[in-house]
């Protein structure tokens, strides 16, 4: 029974959270699905800080298990 009760409160997380991000349509009875979008954001102006600070985390990973074996 509470293997029942983590099922239904997985599946309450996982669907909710699509429910939660959707963007409301506009009802204005029309049924266009264009404009309004706001515009696309950039992605590739810090993405040189995540490559770096990720590897700076593989060698701080690296160095940590290499001193426990």
């Amino acid at each position: 029974m509470k293997n029942l009760y983590k099922i239904y409160i997985l599946a309450f997380v996982l669907l909710s959270d699509v429910m939660l991000f959707a963007q409301p349509g506009d009802d204005d009875g029309t049924g266009g699905l264009e404009g309004g979008d706001p515009p696309a954001a950039p992605i590739n102006g810090k993405l040189i800080w995540l490559a770096l600070v990720g590897i700076v985390f593989v060698f701080y990973y690296l160095s940590t298990k290499r001193q426990k074996a």
